[in-house]
């Protein structure tokens, strides 16, 4: 009995470690003219980071704000994030390929 709540303290500490400031299930769903699906949310207050995804895929690219002259500028070096009022433009930064433009709440 001892045991048990020493090794229960420590998974409730293990769990509570995993957690960011901010992190909750809430994404924001933009769709794109391309089609393509766009979900993203701030990671924390300040609005400094956001973590987007791409459609339904599980892979989350932790992209943190640059400076612009206009709107805000999120990347990661490899897939940025160009946000501007109520919409957004996503591409991939080596290739300047573009996932979408035009990308807002359907």
């Amino acid at each position: 009995m001892n045991k048990v709540i020493p090794l229960s303290l420590l998974a409730l500490l293990a769990g509570c470690a995993g957690q960011r400031e901010g992190d909750s299930d809430h994404w924001t769903r933009w769709v794109c003219d391309s089609q393509a699906e766009v979900l993203w949310r701030y990671v924390d207050a300040g609005q400094s980071i956001v973590d987007l995804r791409l459609g339904e895929k599980d892979v989350v690219h932790h992209l943190e704000k640059e400076p612009a002259t206009s709107g805000a500028f999120y990347t990661d070096g490899r897939l940025a994030f160009d946000l501007r009022d109520d919409q957004g433009l996503v591409y991939w930064v080596a290739t300047d390929d573009l996932v979408g433009r035009g990308c807002k709440a359907p």
